[in-house]
């Protein structure tokens, strides 16, 4: 090999990205013995901006770790693939006047070639897009499964429709009452929709959480969304102006059934007093105006004016079940008719919201649970609240926790928890578990996605393409943009059809499915891309399945990783896999930030260009730096001064790994000085030098490979600066564990490390080189650094030998002179020791 040839990182890494691609160099092989490694990233929407430098922090992650696995033995499955339908593309097509089909190509072939700058060790055989026939004719076969299972179905809701997209939202697609891509507030309209019924999946999705390798919060998240109740329903019948008693009932969910002796008055939501109204109840006027005008706010309107408690009396009078109280019925929109019942008993000692609306309104105020500190007794809980019962009146705070029933009757004294249910028992309830999670709307009334396969026949209903007739291809539309009606609706050619049932006419659904269901199952495709039999070989799925690693952004915590999980368990039920959680482990990726501390974004004039940089500095300097940055997981600010130092760290590498040979077997140092030494002596430096850089080299390799597994990168990279510092300060490194040093570089610098294992006369790839092992003996320190205190205040520190015990190192304390003169003749009363670290003498 040429000495000190030039570090030149364009041409290395062309030159080893194009044998990599030729060579198909990383070709996940389904009938391998080895161990299988399946990891997944999110596979991007391709933007006409291309990549951004989000992009390449987790996919560099990624590949760092398919790297590593593959060096540890396992056939690791790692590909790539373009969530390309949606509104973005649609719009921006709009915008410059192109089809969406045109912009789209345009826009994945821009980030396949931008990505494979990078050197992301893909399976590129395996690659996948949403908006191609092949992928989203499996797409609308799954859409028909789920219709034929009765999880598809079409009913009249509330909908988020957003003016300026022109299409609805899904509840996880509003933010703060605006939608998630435009920023346009959402209006609430009522239209037929498409669902997916989600919620029959409620307590699976919930259950399904339990033993996950996910972070807490993301856990969190899920549980929150999908919001599990566990309560009671009780029945409360009606007195109304004008008719029979009893001839009518309301029924309440609460969670805390043990306070229904404190319910004072109950509360209808408008929506429930809208439908009493339409079966004929005659209303007051104010009732009537009261309702039409909560009807016209949105619902995430009211939730956000909570606080400012409106509501009006119905004239109705419920009978409370458990002690016979005739109490009043209100209607107010702070209850809300998609929860529950639509009516809620209010419990104002033991409910903030309705202690707020009995203040305001100057309703009564009961208290029946005392506080555990209180202890137990009707007298405790009566001077507590400064009342005496039976109406207990609470002027600053209310009691929301568990404890003592008290003003109950017969359950006076009773523990709250144990009340709930026997209570329940007693007034004929029944225990019930509501949830907060909604069926999935699947309906977008826009051009850019997959059309549902469903024909609407006047004789036959709504009947599911045939099979053999999928895919239904989306049409080359001219006019594609929204005009208060789905786009496809407006070409007769696509909506006439004849009707597969009865032969007659019929119309195609005019709507296309949320982008959502694309990507609640690609990575299944991926076990089996090119199938034009089946969705996937249910083999092919046993074999990969279920995803090892997952490293997605947190944003996607609740929509995409809910649906998936959806979705799978539904293919489980359906016998097509045979798990029930698609991802075992789940890491999430940092916000990577402008150099001014907030988001990227054009406007702020604060994004960093991947193709200026990897031109600039190379694939390798970037990818390291974006791993150096800070942990993983964390946001971040670019600082362009930090890939300066990675680029420089690089060139030093490279000329050490690649420095002169002193003999067959040993690396020296070029710029270890060896003009005063011996021959005899520059041979023990050698020896004493190498022993030092060896012990160093195999610490650093542990802790490059335990950093990966816990995805710490920064300080992997951190600890190849450390070690290659002491290297360049050693006589020279044995040949075996050179070898060693640019495997553990590898999966960081993967270019860099491969040229180098070339030019050392090997013709193998690294990936399947196997990983350094690092010998235990060399891990033990042999001295430690022993600080010595007295009160508090450091007053020496030697070195010691590593197996010294606790008695020894209290002893050296005591006799160490330093800590003699702070002592000044004091005697010791107690003496602290840190295990190694620290001997602390307190007078």
């Amino acid at each position: 090999m040429d000495t000190m040839a030039n570090y030149e990182p364009k041409n290395i890494e062309e030159k080893w990205q194009k044998k990599w691609l030729d060579e198909k160099v990383f070709k996940a092989d389904d009938n391998s013995k080895k161990p299988k490694y399946y990891q997944l990233e999110t596979f991007p929407y391709p933007s006409a901006a291309g990549l951004h430098m989000g992009h390449p922090k987790g996919y560099t992650a990624e590949d760092i770790h398919a790297r590593y696995s593959r060096m540890r033995g396992k056939e690791v499955l790692y590909t790539m693939g373009w969530d390309a339908f949606g509104l973005p593309t649609e719009n921006y097509a709009i915008k410059i006047g192109k089809n969406p089909k045109a912009v789209t190509k345009e826009n994945t072939d821009n980030f396949r070639r931008q990505v494979r700058a990078f050197g992301f060790s893909y399976d590129w055989e395996r690659e996948i897009n949403t908006s191609l026939p092949d992928y989203y004719r499996w797409t609308q076969w799954l859409f028909i499964q789920l219709y034929k299972k009765g999880l598809a179905y079409q009913a009249q809701s509330k909908v988020n429709w957003c003016p300026k997209d022109q299409t609805v939202l899904a509840n996880e697609q509003v933010i703060d009452g605006k939608c998630e891509r435009c920023g346009s507030a959402i209006e609430e309209r009522d239209m037929t929709q498409w669902f997916l019924r989600i919620t029959d999946y409620a307590e699976r999705l919930l259950g399904g959480l339990a033993g996950l390798d996910w972070p807490a919060a993301s856990v969190k998240r899920q549980e929150d969304w999908i919001g599990k109740s566990d309560g009671a329903l009780l029945k409360f019948s009606l007195k109304v102006p004008g008719q029979k008693d009893g001839a009518y009932s309301v029924d309440v969910f609460t969670t805390r059934p043990d306070t229904l002796f404190g319910a004072t008055f109950i509360v209808i939501s408008p929506e429930l007093a809208k439908k009493w109204i339409a079966v004929g109840w005659a209303a007051p006027e104010e009732v009537k105006k009261y309702v039409k005008a909560s009807l016209s706010k949105t619902e995430r309107d009211r939730m956000e004016h909570v606080d400012d408690k409106t509501g009006v009396p119905t004239g109705i009078l419920a009978v409370n079940p458990a002690n016979q109280e005739e109490i009043p019925v209100w209607v107010a929109d702070y209850v809300l008719g998609s929860y529950g019942t639509g009516a809620i008993m209010a419990v104002p000692a033991h409910d903030e919201r309705d202690l707020a609306f009995a203040k305001k309104f100057n309703l009564p105020i009961r208290a029946v649970i005392a506080p555990p500190s209180l202890g137990r007794g009707l007298s405790n809980i009566s001077a507590a609240t400064g009342g005496a019962s039976p109406e207990l009146r609470i002027e600053t705070d209310c009691w929301t926790g568990s404890g003592v029933l008290a003003n109950s009757q017969k359950f006076d004294g009773m523990d709250s928890e144990k009340a709930k249910r026997e209570i329940v028992k007693a007034v004929g309830g029944a225990m019930k578990t509501h949830y907060k999670l909604r069926d999935w709307s699947v309906s977008r009334q826009r051009y850019w996605g997959v059309p549902i396969p469903m024909i609407h026949c006047g004789k036959c209903g709504t009947v599911p393409v045939p099979d053999d007739a999928l895919p239904v291809l989306l049409p080359d539309l001219e006019n594609y943009r929204p005009q208060g009606m789905p786009p496809l609706a407006g070409s007769k050619e696509f909506i006439n059809v004849t009707c597969p049932q009865c032969g007659g006419g019929a119309e195609r659904d005019p709507e296309t499915l949320d982008t959502f269901v694309d990507s609640s199952w690609y990575f299944l495709r991926y076990t089996d891309p090119h199938n034009d039999k089946q969705i996937f070989d249910p083999a092919k799925a046993k074999h990969w399945m279920p995803v090892d690693l997952y490293v997605i952004g947190a944003e996607h915590t609740v929509l995409h990783l809910l649906y998936a999980r959806f979705i799978a368990k539904f293919l489980h039920d359906e016998g097509l896999i045979g798990f029930q959680e698609p991802f075992l482990k789940l890491r999430h990726i940092g916000l990577l930030l402008g150099a001014d501390g907030q988001k990227m974004s054009k406007s702020k004039g604060n994004v960093v260009n991947p193709d200026e940089l990897v031109a600039e500095f190379g694939a390798d300097a970037t990818r390291m730096y974006l791993m150096f940055m800070g942990p993983f997981e964390d946001g971040t600010p670019w600082d362009s001064k930090g890939i300066l130092g990675i680029e420089r760290f690089l060139k030093r590498f490279w000329n050490y790994a690649y420095g002169a040979m002193a003999a067959a077997q040993v690396t020296v140092n070029p710029r270890f000085d060896r003009s005063a030494l011996s021959a005899a002596e520059f041979q023990k430096q050698i020896a004493l030098g190498g022993a030092k850089a060896k012990a160093l080299l195999h610490k650093t390799i542990k802790k490059v490979g335990d950093d990966i597994e816990a995805f710490k990168f920064n300080t992997a990279v951190s600890a190849f600066m450390i070690l290659l510092n002491e290297l360049e300060k050693a006589p020279g490194l044995a040949m075996e564990d050179r070898e060693a040093l640019i495997k553990i570089m590898h999966p960081f610098a993967p270019h860099l490390a491969q040229e180098l294992w070339n030019a050392m006369g090997h013709e193998t790839y690294l990936d399947f080189e196997p990983w350094p092992s690092y010998d235990e003996a060399l891990l033990q320190e042999k001295t430690i650094k022993l600080v010595f205190q007295v009160n508090g205040k450091v007053r020496d520190a030697v070195e010691a030998d590593a197996s010294i015990s606790e008695d020894q190192a209290k002893d050296l304390a005591l006799h160490n002179a330093k800590v003699v003169r702070a002592m000044a003749g004091a005697s010791p009363t107690k003496i602290i020791y840190v295990d190694k670290k620290l001997v602390n003498v307190v007078i």
